[in-house]
């Protein structure tokens, strides 16, 4: 009987990762439910460059921030990666909150994990700096969800991937208001969708500086970066 179910729930066109509750992230496993996206290779390249930056800068102690954690797979992976930074995890979920902390207590990071519910930056105090910000928000448009394969639209909750017309309704506030939560020589590091990139360029971020788009393994743009430039100048509102 419970095989029939699984199988059902198979050929209804449920994900495999949701049947089997769990799948796995930067050679992690973290549990799933519906209140949470799927984590995906593309995002694993997010993780990759965060990490292998602040190890490539040899800093050690620090505060970094996911904002729209989902299950928890970028905070708890940077908190397990680098043992000495400090993660605040927030979404607006209820539900997916609950799985992150489940991920982060079963992963051994809890001490070093704070999670807030909150969309956004609304949690965080102005002037409460942290030495990277990042985020895989939802960026999907609103006619790509539409052509969007059944797997997803019938099972992934759509408010952590749909993101207006344009599906840049996230993306342009967590640009625009970045610089009032970075450290001086802090990096913002955002997920993009593959046609995003020269919208994102364009797009006016306060004292930050645009660094560039890097592409994902299938060669399309997939993570874009901002620094906070660590003498305070601004270089202008528009992207390059």
């Amino acid at each position: 009987v419970a095989l029939r179910s699984l199988l059902r729930r198979r050929f209804s066109g449920e994900p495999v990762q949701y049947i089997l509750g769990a799948w796995e992230f930067y050679g992690r496993e973290f549990l799933l439910t519906r209140d949470t996206l799927i984590p995906r290779p593309e995002t694993e390249g997010l993780v990759d460059g965060v990490v292998n930056a602040w190890r490539k800068e040899k800093r050690e102690a620090g505060r970094m921030v996911d904002v729209g954690t989902g299950c928890g797979a970028i905070a708890v992976t940077l908190a397990a990666e680098l043992p000495r930074v400090r993660v605040f995890a927030v979404d607006v979920s209820g539900g997916a909150l609950t799985v992150a902390r489940r991920n982060a207590h079963v992963l051994g990071v809890a001490h070093r994990v704070r999670f807030l519910r909150a969309e956004g930056y609304s949690a965080l105090k102005r002037g409460d700096r942290f030495d990277v910000v990042v985020s895989n928000p939802p960026y999907v448009s609103e006619m790509e969800w539409d052509s969007l394969p059944w797997e997803i639209r019938g099972f992934e909750p759509a408010e952590a991937l749909v993101a207006g017309p344009d599906g840049m309704a996230m993306i342009r506030p967590l640009v625009a208001d970045a610089g009032d939560y970075l450290k001086p020589g802090g990096t913002l590091c955002l997920e993009i969708g593959e046609s995003q990139g020269d919208a994102v360029r364009r797009l006016p971020r306060g004292p930050l500086e645009f660094v560039g788009i890097e592409k994902d393994l299938a060669g399309r743009s997939r993570v874009a970066r901002w620094i906070l430039p660590a003498e305070g100048k601004q270089r202008g509102k528009k992207g390059e």
